[in-house]
């Protein structure tokens, strides 16, 4: 069944915007670890990070709404051709999305910070609405001023809206061979982000681990969301990795099969030969050709091509194609011997 990001947040499948941003403030605090000292309070600290990195988006949402977090993450529903290339790895830093959303990594920043600091998401902190409820993990601070900060009527709850950057784009060039095997890469990233006070960035190198599912297609997306600069006015890009495939020595693609040229003299062509074929994954394949090899000949072994996508225990066919090569001169007895033995038409 996969995760259900809407219980997770403790909200109805046709919450709106402001609502899903309340349900995470609310959930973030409760279980973010510097607050809650349980055991899983780590784990479900990520868990609403993804939930919310989900939901708040709405291309995101709309592939999970369709076909939940498996079709979300692996890019399309569990069985049929349904179209959707739309793949997602959610980028594993929960304090990353909490920081993004507050404005810094400290939660008690927004209470006991100097100043009228800027929240990431368009909220000043002056103005921020909390929830008075019985699991709201800073319900006691609602009884008197920190710092200026008070309660405010929902009315009174005014935001700055502001706009996401467009999405960095790299190539991420990749073997046949990752390809064939699945592999994880490490891309480093150097960005700025926001120190907690809100206002002044600073500059660092992070790690991202995308991970390439076998078979995947060039062209494939992966996508970092909010990993990009981050400053007081924007939302971080998102950053996104595009599948190019590496040239191969012996090898081109096509969809999930690969094609490989066998180069054959001409007398094989005619004659007859056996060709050995090697495969992705190292192996050879001793392949007879009885019959005579015209231009255009192919020959298929199935199943010796890359993993289907969504079916990764299936794979594609290794299509051989023929290159012949003829002499550059044939000496004149045997042009007559030819002349008398091959066949007209």
């Amino acid at each position: 069944m996969g995760k259900d990001y809407y219980k997770i947040l403790g909200i109805p499948s046709g919450a709106n915007e402001d609502e899903i941003k309340k349900a995470y403030r609310k959930m973030a605090l409760k279980y973010h670890p510097d607050k809650n000292k349980d055991a899983n309070a780590e784990d479900k600290f990520k868990e609403i990070a993804e939930a919310y990195d989900v939901l708040s988006d709405p291309k995101k949402r709309a592939v999970y709404d369709q076909y939940g977090e498996e079709g979300l993450k692996t890019g399309g529903g569990s069985s049929g051709n349904t179209g959707n290339s739309f793949h997602y790895t959610f980028h594993g830093d929960p304090h990353a999305t909490f920081a993004s959303f507050f404005g810094g990594s400290n939660p008690f920043d927004i209470f006991f910070g100097s100043g009228r600091t800027r929240m990431a998401n368009g909220f000043d902190h002056e103005d921020m609405d909390i929830e008075e409820d019985d699991d709201d993990p800073f319900g006691g601070f609602g009884r008197f001023g920190v710092n200026g900060f008070h309660r405010r009527h929902p009315d009174q709850l005014h935001t700055r809206r502001k706009v996401q950057d467009p999405p960095v784009v790299h190539e991420l060039k990749v073997s046949l061979e990752e390809i064939y095997h699945g592999c994880t890469k490490r891309m480093k990233i150097t960005r700025r982000r926001l120190n907690p006070d809100g206002r002044t960035v600073r500059t660092e190198d992070k790690i991202l681990n995308v991970v390439i599912k076998k078979g995947w297609k060039e062209g494939t997306k992966i996508t970092f969301p909010k990993e990009g600069d981050a400053t007081s006015e924007n939302i971080p890009a998102d950053i996104v990795f595009l599948l190019k495939d590496k040239a191969h020595a012996h090898f081109k693609r096509d969809g999930s099969n690969i094609v490989y040229m066998a180069k054959i003299t001409l007398k094989e062509a005619l004659c007859g030969c056996t060709v050995n074929i090697p495969t992705i994954d190292g192996r050879v394949i001793p392949l007879p050709c009885s019959d005579v090899i015209k231009p255009g000949t192919v020959k298929r072994l199935r199943g010796e091509g890359l993993p289907f996508p969504k079916v990764p225990t299936q794979r594609g066919d290794l299509i051989v194609e023929f290159q012949v090569r003829f002499p550059d001169r044939i000496p004149q007895p045997t042009r007559e011997l030819l002349k008398q033995h091959l066949p007209c038409s």
